[in-house]
């Protein structure tokens, strides 16, 4: 079972999104457990402050190393000594997330996750407590509990048995390397909008291969920053090499 610790000012957030869906049923399964804690609790200060004005002076507060330091050692278990936790901080400056990403993460006992807020975190916290940086895009959020629920259900759906069909997280956009193809259900014709004939030919072969094409197609016109160093089969390069020449 994994085990995921959120530390937030603001720890009422998480309550829909872990109750609810595929979160929620993840733990019901056994797969994952959550915590979430409120940082302020470990505190020294009697009013239970947990930011300070900067050295040097500056605008904004800065979050004080002594309540994260404190929170994140009351995590770790003595079953823990020999494979610490992974300790992600939600930052603007750190790595870009991805499915990559992701995966690695999946692969972890123990994940905790730090949400932020004010003008930024002391640097001893960066420097002795965080394993990972971690940025969810190039943009700016009052704080670090949207990036976490973000963070952890991409990670969560990854688990054994979580999903329904085990196929599910491998076909997934990013997990190839590609935009995920697009998808029909019935009724074959709608409004005289129809499902492509390869889909409904019953042959599995077809199927396969108009799945691969359009999936590379869509990545082609969507994203085609993907394929930059994507190394593709012969067939994939007769495909490429005609949607380009379409183009011009």
């Amino acid at each position: 079972m994994m085990k995921i610790d959120v530390l937030s000012l603001f720890p009422s957030m998480f309550n829909g999104v872990f109750g609810e869906s595929i979160l929620k049923k993840a733990q019901e399964k056994g797969a994952v457990q959550y915590s979430v804690v409120n940082f302020r609790d470990f505190s020294d200060n009697k009013h239970g402050q947990v930011d300070d004005y900067p050295y040097g002076g500056g605008a904004g507060m800065v979050l004080k190393p002594q309540p994260i330091f404190d929170a994140v050692e009351s995590l770790s278990t003595a079953e823990e000594q020999n494979k610490k936790p992974r300790v992600i901080l939600l930052c603007p400056q750190g790595e870009r997330y991805s499915q990559t990403k992701a995966e690695e993460l999946a692969e972890e006992d123990h994940l905790i996750f730090v949400c932020g807020h004010y003008e930024g975190y002391d640097e001893r916290v960066r420097e002795h407590v965080v394993t990972d940086e971690i940025s969810i895009g190039d943009f700016v959020l009052t704080g670090g509990e949207l990036g976490a629920m973000v963070i952890i259900d991409s990670v969560v759906r990854l688990l054994p048995g979580v999903l329904g069909n085990e196929d599910s997280p491998v076909l997934d956009s990013f997990s190839s390397g590609f935009l995920e193809h697009p998808h029909y259900t019935r009724p074959a014709d709608f409004r005289g909008m129809k499902v492509p004939d390869e889909l409904i030919s019953g042959n599995h072969k077809l199927i396969e291969e108009w799945r691969e094409r359009e999936s590379l197609r869509r990545t082609f016109e969507r994203r085609p920053d993907l394929l930059e160093d994507k190394e593709l089969n012969e067939r994939q390069q007769k495909w490429l090499k005609e949607w380009k020449n379409d183009r011009n």
